[in-house]
C-alpha cells in the first residue's frame, strides 16, 4: 500500500518535472493539503526527500522552493550524464535489435530536419528521446531511472537559462551516427561507452567555451 508520504512525493515530483512548479516556485503545504486531502506531515517528509535529491531548497522563514539551476548545476549534470549514459549505452549495445538501431537512425534524421527548420524545441525533444531510448534498453532499471532523472534536471536548467553553442547541434547529430555505427558494427563495449561519454563532454566543452567567449565580449564592450 502506498503511504501518504509517497503519494505526496509523487505529486510534487510530477509537478516539478512537468514544469507546473518551475524554478523558484514556492511550495505551499497548506494549499496542497486542502487540494489533495493529505496532512502536513507527509508533505514535509516528501519535501525533505526532494531536498536530499536536489530538486527543492528549504529556506528558513520562507519554506520550500523549487531549485533554480545555474551554470554550475548544468555542468555537474552534464558530467554525470556523460558517465552514466556511457555505461547505459555500453550495456544496451549488445541488446539492440536491427530494427531498434533503425529507429534510432530515424530519430537522428528527424533531429536534422528540425535543425533545418530552425525548430530548436523539437530538436531538443528528439535529442532527449534518442538518449533515453538507448538507456531504456540497458537492462538496468536503476540506471535507466538515473538517466531519466538527470535529463529532467537538464530540462529544468534549460528553462532557467538558454545555452547555445554555434555548430554544436550539427556535430551532435554526426556523433549520434558514429555511436550507432559502433553499435551496429559490434564494437567493443568499452569503445561504445567512451564514445558516448565523449559525446556528452563535447557538448559541455562547446557550450562552456561559447559562454566564456560571450562573457569576454561583454566585458570588452563595457
Amino acid at each position: 500500500m502506498t503511504t501518504k508520504a509517497e503519494q505526496a512525493y509523487q505529486i510534487l515530483k510530477e509537478r516539478i518535472m512537468q514544469g507546473s512548479f518551475g524554478p523558484g516556485h514556492r511550495i505551499v503545504i497548506d494549499q496542497l493539503g486542502r487540494e489533495h486531502g493529505i496532512s502536513s506531515v507527509p508533505w514535509r517528509e516528501s519535501l525533505r526527500r526532494l531536498e536530499a535529491e536536489g530538486w527543492v531548497e528549504i529556506i528558513p522563514n520562507v519554506g520550500a522552493v523549487v531549485k533554480t539551476f545555474d551554470t554550475d548545476s548544468w555542468q555537474r549534470t552534464m558530467r554525470l550524464l556523460a558517465r552514466i549514459e556511457g555505461l547505459a549505452a555500453a550495456l544496451a549495445a549488445p541488446e539492440l535489435a536491427p530494427e531498434e538501431i533503425a529507429e534510432l537512425r530515424a530519430l537522428n534524421k528527424e533531429m536534422s530536419t528540425a535543425l533545418t527548420n530552425y525548430d530548436v524545441a523539437r530538436f531538443g525533444t528528439l535529442n532527449r528521446t534518442f538518449h533515453e531510448y538507448l538507456s531504456d534498453r540497458c537492462g538496468d532499471p536503476h540506471l535507466t531511472h538515473l538517466v531519466h532523472n538527470e535529463w529532467t534536471r537538464l530540462d529544468m536548467v534549460r528553462r532557467s537559462a538558454f545555452w547555445y553553442a554555434p555548430g554544436r547541434a550539427l556535430a551532435s547529430i554526426a556523433e549520434h551516427e558514429g555511436i550507432l555505427d559502433l553499435i551496429e558494427g559490434g564494437a567493443d563495449v568499452d569503445v561504445i561507452e567512451a564514445s558516448m561519454r565523449r559525446h556528452q563532454l563535447s557538448t559541455l566543452e562547446a557550450i562552456s567555451r561559447h559562454d566564456a567567449e560571450l562573457a569576454a565580449e561583454g566585458a570588452t564592450t563595457r
